[in-house]
């Protein structure tokens, strides 16, 4: 790995952490908002089409696993384990930290309040939707924003072994 390599890698680390704290800060407070604004199973009008709620999910998405906190546990932790060992394999990648922060801070925020409150605490509701919450939120935007980071990443290299294998047979 070359210096800059090294430099750059550095800097995503950091990138990382501060993103990812971001997220669980900002996650942590309209929790905290929303469990103050709305009482626990109660619904108030926010925007169009978007109510709060309080409602408490002790799955992961969609109520999956909901009930079966080993599973959950295990889940979250392979994928956490999963996303830093890409990460760490793919720092130098441009936007890998800000899909992993994204991702982590997210992560965090939902494994926070299962430690505190035995559940994530959900308020955001769109009809005909589950509810969810910021964190929630953040890892779906992360998940896109990983896929766009590999694919663009997986394009480039498979642009550069055509280029090659045209020079080769010319």
């Amino acid at each position: 790995m070359s210096r800059d390599e090294a430099r750059i890698g550095r800097l995503a680390v950091r990138r990382v952490a501060a993103v990812g704290l971001v997220v669980l800060v900002l996650d942590q407070l309209t929790k905290r908002l929303a469990v103050q604004a709305v009482d626990r199973g109660h619904r108030e009008t926010f925007l169009p089409l978007i109510d709060l709620v309080h409602v408490r999910n002790d799955g992961v998405a969609f109520s999956s696993f909901a009930g079966s906190p080993v599973i959950v546990a295990l889940l979250v932790l392979g994928a956490l384990g999963a996303l830093t060992v890409w990460f760490l394999r793919n720092r130098t990648r441009p936007l890998a930290w800000l899909a992993t922060g994204m991702l982590a801070g997210g992560a965090l925020g939902n494994v926070l309040d299962r430690i505190v409150e035995g559940a994530v605490i959900d308020f955001l509701k769109p009809p005909n939707w589950p509810a969810f919450n910021l964190a929630d939120m953040s890892i779906v935007l992360g998940m896109i924003l990983l896929v766009v980071v590999v694919e663009r990443d997986h394009r480039r290299t498979q642009g550069r072994g055509s280029a090659g294998a045209q020079t080769q047979r010319g």
